[in-house]
């Protein structure tokens, strides 16, 4: 099972997008919640990134960058990712340079901290539908 598993992990970018699609169609499908925001109250990096993903992958593009400015870069990133699995029937496909990732993350952990701080510093509504200071 576990062998089967492991030549069927190309698919699961393809997967991941499709289940996005699908809950950018359907808002009500459940999803799960963010624990750092459940335990401290204050929003992740990644909160409300699932939704604007899930919104650009069905086209609303305003509604995407409104949730997170990552939203369709994301999105445009998985379905890319699920392309070139499936094409190469890798998980991980070759000549996928690694900058892109660690530039990627920088880029998003100073989006999150402008949040904050427009958020929590400034009483400007950095995160959608989160109550400011």
């Amino acid at each position: 099972m576990l062998i089967r598993l492991q030549h069927a992990g190309w698919a699961l970018p393809a997967a991941l997008t499709g289940v996005l699609w699908l809950k950018g169609l359907h808002p009500d499908l459940p999803g799960w919640p963010c624990p750092l925001r459940a335990l401290t109250g204050i929003p992740c990096p990644t909160c409300f990134l699932t939704r604007a993903t899930s919104a650009a992958l069905i086209g609303d593009l305003p509604a995407s960058v409104q949730w997170h400015a990552f939203g369709p870069v994301v999105a445009v990133s998985l379905l890319g990712w699920s392309l070139m699995s499936v094409r190469q029937r890798r998980l991980l496909p070759r000549a996928l340079p690694a900058w892109p990732l660690g530039a990627g993350a920088l880029a998003l952990l100073a989006y999150w901290l402008l949040r904050l701080w427009l958020s929590f510093g400034l009483g400007v509504q950095g995160f959608p539908g989160f109550p400011t200071s």
